[in-house]
């Protein structure tokens, strides 16, 4: 189930395993706000779980087009505006 990230009223939902976790959550606000404000569209994040494949297709590109490869584990929840 996908949760739809609240600008005004940040939460640390979801980030509590990062050691910046309040960083996190400051950013992934600041994400939403532009979302709303630019494209009219709630910013959501759905967990990982759940969303295994476009975290793959996600790493596929990244690792393809621009070589890029990440060695940490994704946090309990994944961005997908």
């Amino acid at each position: 189930m996908s949760t739809i990230i609240d600008f005004e009223n940040v939460s640390l939902a979801g980030l509590e395993s990062s050691p910046v976790s309040k960083s996190l959550a400051g950013l992934r606000a600041n994400e939403s706000r532009y979302y709303k404000n630019k494209y009219n569209h709630d910013f959501t994040v759905s967990p990982v779980t759940k969303s295994k494949d476009i975290l793959e297709y996600v790493n596929n590109i990244l690792q393809i087009e621009r070589d890029i490869k990440f060695h940490q584990s994704p946090l309990k929840h994944q961005i997908h505006s």
